[in-house]
């Protein structure tokens, strides 16, 4: 634990990559391929099933402490993690655990396995009793971690494609094949770690996903990029990004989250069946009908559930958008041109010829110009706008710059008044960061949207002063102000909605500036806003 809890220091207290990645590597040669399993589970983002909360552990260390409630919030307020608050207080200075010893040599994976997941069935009396103890017994960097993990809350500054690239390293394989492996689910076993870095891999493994090939933004000039010839376009899609495959028996849809999905579409499990087997594509699940996408908002009926119903599939049919082949007939394709890959995909749906699987159309162009009018487009077809994709790229893994740009559409906007705020977490946890916004029905001002970013740090700390000196009412931790402050807000979509006051739903929602030269009474209308769901502009008419 100890070691691990010194990875994450080094991890915390430097921003160089290449820093994160030696820390990693010494780590991970160092360790037990047990401890090293469960310290990349936690760094690339899994989590423990949550059965301990925050509240809990304050609950505890107020016990411990004998500090009162009022006391523990000031504290929290000044930390902004209950976790680091607990531990600051309660954690051991390490001169104090020095003649200790025996606490240091418990393992990362004896922590897990053997004392944090069998408190899961004890009550809370009998869980605080045996949390309390370890706070007394370890130093306050190792309580921080040990409530982390205990709280699912564990997260540190290393994106899980920096920790596969420190893997790589150790085990002297392309980050593209380690990469492959730790995606989907997967144990944090011993024999799963070492079979994961090994030369040949696990042979039994599970089918799983190839990892994801991800955009950036475009922000640059189109002919920055080079000559138009060399690119392909398609349309940026607005559904959930999915890999669809049939290897050996198995039919199986994973989501880019890693997450088997296959259940919640059952209509697009039965089109996996008929794909031939070895054949993996990528592309996005989309709700759709008479030939058109539809909302967002049809989309997301679909989610969350073990299994839909009659009704839902059929208010909400799917179809599967393929612009990918990532494997044909058992072979990887991921190295081949784009224009190949796109070739062969576009002959087999032609030959499947089943409504539910639609190859994504290249756009056709002969110059930037002619693209960006097709872009103009893009609100009419119910997308967000265009992919670049280099017409010889190799499908790559994760976000890398050069080869595949998305150039989203213009977000719509509303100019709209501060209601309420409240605070942020984490380390705005002393701050009003997270604010709700209001529109104009007549003369009542109705809630729209709630959003925290955008602002910068200077403007967040004018906005927090202000809400301070012009609150109207408190509501826990929430605080209604004078409607005065004015800001615009962009946000991708918008739709008809039942579960809110307003009727509509946007989004994405995020401030786009502080219109601090318009007066509140000019902010938009509620009316206008709903305007915008029929409306191919994209902009605020105010």
């Amino acid at each position: 634990m100890r070691r691990f809890v010194e990875l994450f220091q080094a991890l915390d207290t430097t921003t160089s990559t290449n820093a994160k990645v030696e820390a990693m590597v010494d780590y991970f040669q160092n360790v037990p391929a047990a401890d090293a399993a469960w310290a990349t589970y936690f760094l690339t983002g899994e989590r423990i099933k949550r059965f301990i909360t925050s509240r809990d552990l304050q609950n505890w260390a107020m016990e411990m402490t004998g500090m009162p409630e009022w006391l523990f919030k000031d504290a929290y307020h000044t930390v902004g993690d209950t976790a680091e608050t607990v531990a600051l207080l309660v954690g051991q200075a390490p001169s104090q655990i020095k003649d200790q010893p025996k606490m240091k040599d418990v393992s990362l994976q004896e922590w897990v396995e053997r004392k944090i997941l069998p408190l899961m069935p004890l009550s809370k009396q009998e869980q605080g009793e045996r949390v309390k103890q370890w706070w007394r017994e370890l130093d306050t960097a190792e309580c921080f971690v040990l409530n982390k993990i205990m709280t699912g809350a564990f997260r540190v500054g290393v994106s899980k494609t920096l920790v596969l690239r420190a893997l790589a390293q150790v085990a002297q394989l392309e980050p593209a094949v380690v990469a492959h492996r730790f995606v989907g689910a997967w144990q944090p076993t011993a024999e799963f770690f070492q079979s994961a870095l090994s030369a040949e891999g696990h042979s039994s493994e599970a089918p799983r996903p190839y990892p994801f090939y991800l955009a950036y933004p475009l922000e640059q000039s189109l002919e920055s990029i080079g000559a138009p010839e060399a690119w392909l376009a398609e349309w940026k899609w607005d559904g959930i990004r999915g890999q669809i495959m049939h290897q050996g028996d198995e039919v199986l849809i994973w989501s880019r989250g890693e997450e088997l999905v296959t259940a919640q579409f059952p209509e697009l499990e039965d089109l996996a069946r008929r794909l031939p087997k070895g054949a993996v594509l990528d592309g996005e699940i989309l709700a759709w009908t008479n030939d058109a996408p539809l909302d967002f908002s049809a989309l997301q009926k679909r989610l969350g559930r073990k299994k839909p119903g009659a009704t839902v599939m059929r208010d909400s049919p799917v179809i599967f958008m393929t612009y990918d082949l990532l494997q044909w007939q058992g072979e990887d394709w991921r190295e081949r041109p784009l224009q190949e890959r796109k070739k062969q995909l576009e002959q087999l749906t032609t030959t499947m010829s089943d409504a539910r699987l639609k190859f994504s159309p290249v756009l056709e162009f002969d110059n930037w110009e002619e693209l960006g009018a097709l872009r103009e487009q893009a609100r009419a077809q119910s997308v967000e706008g265009v992919m670049l994709k280099r017409r010889d790229s190799a499908y790559q893994v994760g976000r890398k710059k050069g080869d595949w740009w998305k150039w989203k559409i213009e977000p719509y906007t509303i100019d709209a008044v501060l209601l309420y705020a409240q605070p942020g977490s984490g380390r705005r946890a002393n701050l009003y960061t997270d604010y709700t916004f209001a529109l104009w029905q007549g003369e009542e001002l109705v809630p729209v949207a709630k959003a925290y970013s955008g602002l910068t740090d200077s403007e967040i700390n004018r906005v927090d002063n202000w809400v301070r000196r012009n609150t109207v009412e408190r509501f826990g931790p929430v605080r209604s102000v004078k409607p005065e402050l004015v800001f615009e807000l962009a946000f991708e979509n918008i739709a008809v909605s039942k579960r809110h006051k307003s009727g509509v739903a946007v989004r994405f929602p995020r401030i786009k500036r502080w219109r601090e030269d318009k007066p509140y009474r000019q902010a938009d209308t509620l009316d206008n806003l709903k305007s915008m769901i029929h409306s191919n502009s994209p902009s605020s008419t105010a």
